[in-house]
């Protein structure tokens, strides 16, 4: 699906001298940065949810020393 949009000139003077330099696309260049801000966002929303349901008392939780130990990793 086309998208659109509009960049400060600061920052679309940026990627245009990274594309030059590097060879690719600008296009490239605005799907990897949304690619990786996205799956940012969706880690950061599922570790909320994980603490909240932590701090809700609905998801126990070990440490380090106990699953090492469960696991046979002791010392």
């Amino acid at each position: 699906m086309p998208l659109s949009l509009r960049l400060p000139p600061d920052l679309e003077a940026r990627l245009d001298a990274l594309a030059e330099r590097t060879g690719r696309t600008k296009t490239w260049y605005v799907r990897e940065a949304i690619a990786e801000y996205l799956a940012d966002l969706e880690d950061a929303s599922e570790a909320a949810l994980v603490a909240e349901q932590v701090a809700l008392g609905k998801m126990k939780v070990h440490s380090l020393e106990d699953a090492e130990r469960r696991l046979g990793l002791a010392d």
